[in-house]
């Protein structure tokens, strides 16, 4: 593959251009890769309709709190979950306006726009039916954080690209961290069956992203700073997310430890990123600045973790 950056001006849209039209060939190549990975799975095999009954306005009961056998942070993260899913129509536009809707780009807009939609419809479909949380309040939250949609703002395709690359990881590991919560083997297996979609869709975007290294290094380099910097997860729109967040963090289900460890530093190696021997001067400030947002990164991971300890044996003494 021929380097972009020698051939068009730095940071010009015809860069942004060029790269969707070379990266078209790597597009189809890893959706057929995906396609042939991809297992098939029913969104109503992983739900338990026999614990299910009718709610007052079909003659049944409506929710009660003591319906709920989830705990209380389970539910809390179960719910941030779902609801972020819930924005699949704001996700799906920003990436067809992106990516386009012609070609291998569009084939891979409409089929991970398909797969994120079984999340959605299997958590909200386990929640009501074992009545783990309030449909009514649920229902209220999904019309606001709908509303709201999502935008991730003025992002280059290259950008997006990088950003999905973690945060498919990140949502990975946060449903996998939630289903251990739950205390719940039925929502445990759901969760873990989603984050194996979640899985398989950073795969799709990471490889893209190696891929652009090698055509435009210095500006991939750069949208990779841009994005591990500014990072944050498509739901902190919604209502009382910054609380919720502090208490799936206090948790251990998704913390500033597992961000840095599980989720940027694996990417972040995959792609070379610290060893990259073909970055110009831009590409290089780029590099600098975001190892030096890394070392920051992980002094605050470790504040974190230190603080949480405390607390937790704070809260052991005085149970004992």
């Amino acid at each position: 593959m021929t380097a972009i950056s020698n051939r068009l001006p730095s940071g010009s849209e015809g860069i942004q251009a060029r790269l969707l039209h070379e990266l078209e060939p790597v597009v189809e190549a890893n959706l057929s890769r995906h396609l042939a990975v991809a297992k098939p799975w029913q969104p109503h095999d992983y739900i338990p309709w026999s614990r299910g009954r009718d709610f007052a306005f079909l003659g049944g009961e409506d929710w009660q709190p003591e319906d709920s056998p989830l705990d209380p942070v389970a539910k809390t993260a179960m719910v941030v979950n779902l609801l972020t899913e819930d924005n699949l129509p704001s996700y799906h536009r920003e990436i067809a306006t992106r990516f386009g809707r012609d070609g291998a780009w569009g084939q891979w807009v409409g089929q991970w726009t398909a797969e994120e939609g079984r999340h959605g419809i299997a958590l909200r479909d386990y929640l009501v039916v074992t009545r783990g949380v309030d449909p009514v309040k649920l229902e209220a939250l999904r019309m606001e954080h709908m509303t709201a949609g999502y935008d991730s703002g003025d992002k280059s395709a290259l950008q997006a690209v990088a950003y999905v690359s973690f945060q498919e990881l990140a949502t990975r590991v946060s449903h996998r961290n939630t289903g251990k919560a739950t205390g719940c083997p039925l929502a445990e297996q759901l969760l873990q069956r989603i984050a194996l979609d979640e899985n398989l869709h950073m795969v799709f975007y990471r490889n893209l992203v190696a891929a652009a290294f090698e055509m435009a290094p210095d500006e991939t380099m750069a949208a990779v700073r841009d994005e591990v910097i500014g990072f944050q997860m498509p739901g902190v729109g919604m209502s009382d997310y910054t609380r919720n967040s502090v208490t799936i963090a206090k948790a251990g289900i998704y913390d500033l430890r597992l961000h840095h460890d599980a989720v940027v530093q694996p990417v972040l190696k995959f792609w070379n990123v610290f060893d990259r021997t073909d970055l110009g001067q831009e590409g290089e400030k780029a590099r600098a600045e975001l190892a030096d947002f890394m070392v920051g990164l992980d002094a605050q991971a470790s504040r974190f973790v230190e603080q949480r300890e405390k607390m937790r044996a704070r809260q052991a003494s005085r149970a004992s």
